[in-house]
Parts: structure tokens; sequence; C-alpha cells
């Protein structure tokens, strides 16, 4: 991996992480679906996109984080892990909401093959209500809701003065096509697992990096399901134990939990993020915390 420095300046960039969804499929009021913000000198950068993505972009601008801009109008460049519903499911929020409250240019999504397809669909469904909007009383501008679909593939996808974006291939169980990111800018490195189970190219892409945000399941809450679901999140996803053996293999200077996966159980322990945390603590040694919504790192 190439050094940050490529991307120093003679002042140095602050580079804040915000964790605008950090839930599950689960229906958690409290958690919206995944998506995460990398903001880098008041630039956002959005990683997926589960529901709820914009009413928690508006909640970040309130609470402080002005990158964002009262309607999310500033969410025009975009990742996406994968095509799972609980990763995706805010895509018409995304492209539509900032549209209607005022934003007149395409966004740009970079994502997994099928993208193209499902941007197509979005845009189809909507279609009354688009047209409408533009040839109505409101006279949007149509450019305000093209998306700029980029079906990607392994390595560099994107790169501007502020950050440079790497996708790898991880391993979510039949799904053929999803993907982990290292952001890099001019003082951070970040790797964003995406939904997986533990895989070599992830280890190899967290390699000098700052901050690792990581999806993983309880040991203990695992032996609380069926066999169908211990089967499903061992193809699916890392549990905490994997977990702790990767980070100590690259030791980043903050783990952060997210997405704890709970597909199959229910939620039978008081506390499944404690108990998730400490399982990870037991077994590594280095900083760890669990993220909540609207978390700032």
């Amino acid at each position: 991996m190439k050094a940050r420095k490529k991307y120093t300046r003679a002042r140095p960039a602050q580079t804040q992480i915000v964790m605008l969804g950090t839930g599950t499929p689960r229906p958690d009021p409290a958690r919206s679906g995944p998506a995460t913000a990398i903001v880098v000198n008041g630039k956002p950068y959005l990683i997926d996109f589960g529901p709820g993505v914009i009413r928690r972009a508006a909640a970040a601008y309130n609470k402080g984080i002005t990158a964002f801009g009262p309607a999310a109008a500033e969410l025009s460049t975009v990742f996406l892990t994968h095509l799972h519903v609980d990763h995706t499911a805010g895509y018409p929020d995304l492209i539509l909401t900032p549209w209607v409250l005022g934003r007149s240019e395409p966004i740009s999504v970079y994502g997994p093959r099928g993208l193209r397809a499902m941007t197509k669909h979005v845009l189809a469904a909507w279609k009354v209500d688009i047209d409408n909007r533009t040839n109505g009383i409101d006279r949007l501008p149509r450019a305000g809701c093209r998306v700029n679909v980029h079906e990607i593939a392994p390595g560099v996808i994107y790169s501007d003065r502020n950050i440079r974006v790497t996708a790898f291939p991880v391993s979510h169980g039949a799904l053929a096509h999803a993907f982990g990111f290292r952001f890099e800018t001019p003082d951070r490195i970040i790797v964003i697992s995406g939904d997986t189970s533990p895989t070599p190219s992830l280890a190899k892409h967290c390699e000098g990096c700052d901050v690792l945000i990581h999806e993983a399941y309880s040991l203990q809450t695992y032996q609380s399901v069926s066999r169908k679901w211990q089967h499903y999140r061992r193809r699916y996803h890392t549990s905490s134990r994997e977990l702790a053996a990767l980070a100590a293999r690259v030791k980043p200077r903050l783990l952060v939990l997210y997405h704890r996966a709970n597909a199959g159980g229910a939620m039978t322990l008081a506390d499944p993020e404690t108990v998730l945390l400490d399982e990870v603590r037991r077994l590594y040694d280095g900083r760890v915390v669990t993220a909540h919504d609207l978390d700032v790192f």
C-alpha cells in the first residue's frame, strides 16, 4: 500500500468519520441501516445507504456536522459494499429527497455489479413523481435526480484532492460481488469491512490503517441460534474471536464495531452490545469501541 503522504498538503486535512447508521436488518428504532460518512476538508463521502440515511444525515447536520448541508445535498460521492437490502433500502431517499429539497447536480455511486440495474429500477419506480416535479409547478432540474453509476472491480476506484479509495473483494457467503474499502486521506487511513467472513484480502488492505470499522457477531449469541443460522453466520459474517485475531495482526489505532450480526436469533441477552465488546476485548488489547448512530471518530 502506498503511504498516506501522497495526499499531504501544506495544511493537514481534518478527517472525521460519522456513523450515520450502525444497524442490521432488524428494525431497531435506535439504529438506522448501515451508512458511514468520511468527511475530509468539509466534503462528505458516503459508504452504504441503509434505511434512514438522509434523516440521520439531517440529524448529524443539526449536531454541527455542517458538511452534509441542511438537505444532505452534499452527499454526492457514494460507495456501496454490496447489494443486500439493509445496505441499500435508503437508495430512493438518497437519490430523491435531497433533489426535492434543492440538489441540482447528479450524484455518483460506485458499487458492485447489479448497481446499474438497481438504479434504473429505482428511478422507474418513482417515474410519476419525478415527471411531476420536473414538469409541474416545482420545475426541478432533472439533473438533480440523475445518478452516475460506476460498477467496480478490485483496485483503486476513485481519487480526488481529498481521498483515494481502493476496493477489495470480501467473502459474504453466496453473494457473488461484495467489497470492502480502504480510504486514504491526508491524515488518516480508514478501512471498512462491509459484510464479510474472514478473508485474506481484508487483512492485506488493513496495512497501516488508523481506523478499522468492522462487522462482527458474538459467540455467545451464536450458541443461542439454530444450526441453520449458525451456518449462515460462519459463511457470511465474522465472529468476535476472528475479528480479534485480525485486529491483533493488523494493529489499527482504533477498532470500531458496527453492524452487529444477529440474523436468526432473538435478542435474549440483556446487553448483547456489551457482550460482543467484552468478547473482543478479552482477546485483543488494542483500543476498541462499539459504534452508535451519530458517533463521530
